[in-house]
């Protein structure tokens, strides 16, 4: 396995961690070229619990990103500090990624997963460990229609929260039963995504990607 970029990202890169909080690790890998003709090809992805880290492998990375994945694509836009590990082949996939992105696939994304989010806060019980979650799965739902929003108008992903009390404080207003409040998040989301025009492409750049990913498997093929 070489680790071509890594980096901390979730609450601690948001600037949403708090004294309990985990700190979660992503990073892309380029595994030997020659591996994927044997009779058992490398991992796509190789996940721990205990540190939380999840590593994909090159091609699984890029086809995560295209889809505009939010995990998998903060990873390239995360501010300098939260970077671990950066390669030539890092800095270049911090350089392409604009070329990740079109207009469509960041609305169904993040709309998607903060739906995802909401319907978490609707299951949850009302006992306090069931309001604690319902904070955090509430925290991450405004944080995502709020990075998807920006996204989309301005081509830029925002990762270290310029308000994170807000964010906090609208956890909690949530998880104290202020469910409406969260539903009409949405809803206002779904109006502004419809409102604004974006500067995104109606489909990401797969030639400059590829480019990138073709040059990694010739790197690490047998020397």
């Amino acid at each position: 396995m070489h680790l071509l970029l890594s980096g901390i990202v979730g609450s601690v890169a948001y600037g949403l961690a708090g004294p309990g909080s985990d700190t979660d690790r992503i990073g892309v890998f380029a595994a030997p070229t020659v591996a994927f003709h044997g009779l058992h090809p490398p991992r796509e992805s190789v996940v721990t619990t205990d540190p939380d880290v999840t590593l994909h492998e090159a091609r699984k990375y890029a086809l995560l990103a295209l889809s505009g994945n939010p995990t998998a694509t903060e990873l390239m836009w995360l501010p300098d500090d939260c970077y671990e590990t950066r390669t030539a082949f890092g800095e270049e996939l911090i350089a392409i990624r604009s070329a990740f992105l079109s207009a469509p696939r960041v609305r169904d994304a993040y709309l998607g997963y903060a739906s995802q989010q909401f319907r978490k806060l609707a299951s949850r019980p009302a006992d306090a460990e069931g309001r604690r979650r319902s904070a955090k799965h509430a925290r991450h739902l405004a944080r995502l229609l709020h990075q998807g929003r920006v996204l989309y108008a301005t081509g830029v992903l925002e990762i270290r929260l310029a308000d994170p009390g807000w964010f906090r404080a609208f956890g909690e207003r949530v998880a104290g039963g202020g469910l409406d409040e969260a539903q009409a998040l949405v809803a206002a989301a779904e109006a502004e995504f419809d409102r604004v025009r974006s500067p995104l492409p109606e489909r990401p750049d797969e030639e400059t990607v590829e480019r990138w990913l073709l040059a990694v498997r010739a790197a690490y093929l047998p020397r």
